[in-house]
């Protein structure tokens, strides 16, 4: 079953794409929704993605595809029945395409060092991602500070872009919590029962904990960097 929010944009997506051809902007799908953020928006694309009722389209900004309808859902309609979805689910008849607008607003949550939980920093900022650089699931976005993953072109300043997740393979560069207090962001790695976090650079020495010691939350999905 869908939440209502699903239902309501896959019902919005379907409409458009049957009025005018044309994905909805992620602008458009928050107020149609009237949702606060486009991270809201980016959260039920990903569900109903991930539970296989559209698909993105590669390659292509603005492509979304309505694969199916959920079970209760009554059949798609024609086009020409379109106009009885609700007024604030239709495109404005004859109006434009809107320009691409894919930008998800991301959960800042500080400087990657800076020595306390993520939760803790939840909610104090915001970063616009295109959401091209992001897949499926839940991210979030986090300063990086000190030079610790040159090796891996990750900068000092540098904006990693990590999905959620309390599991990584060995060799995925992670964002790991430390015995509850310091997140770092280091290549993962397994030995001995112990969990390894490598640096990628040759100044900088392994850390060893106990597997009790590490907590992953998040590993890297892509990276953003400013120009000044």
């Amino acid at each position: 079953m869908l939440t209502r929010k699903q239902h309501e944009l896959l019902r919005f997506i379907q409409v458009r794409l049957e009025d005018s051809g044309i994905s909805p902007s992620f602008e458009e799908m928050k107020e149609a929704l009237d949702l606060k953020s486009k991270s809201g928006v980016h959260r039920l694309i990903s569900a109903l993605e991930e539970r296989g009722f559209i698909r993105r389209l590669p390659n292509r900004a603005r492509a979304l595809e309505v694969l199916r309808q959920p079970e209760d859902a009554n059949p798609r309609p024609a086009p020409a029945a379109a106009a009885t979805a609700p007024a604030a689910l239709r495109a404005p008849a004859g109006a434009p395409p809107a320009p691409a607008n894919d930008v998800i607003e991301l959960p800042l949550h500080g400087r990657i060092a800076a020595g306390v939980p993520i939760e803790a920093l939840e909610g104090q900022s915001t970063l616009p991602v295109p959401a091209a650089l992001l897949g499926s699931g839940e991210h979030y976005a986090l300063e990086v500070s000190g030079d610790s993953m040159i090796e891996a072109g990750i900068l000092d300043g540098d904006f990693a872009l990590v999905k959620r997740t309390s599991t990584a393979r060995d060799g995925e560069i992670v964002v790991a919590l430390v015995r509850g207090e310091e997140a770092t962001l280091k290549y993962l790695r397994r030995e001995d029962g112990m969990i390894r976090l490598d640096p990628a650079n040759a100044a900088y020495e392994p850390q060893f904990y106990g597997a009790d010691e590490v907590e992953v939350q998040g590993k890297l999905a892509g990276l953003l960097r400013r120009y000044h």
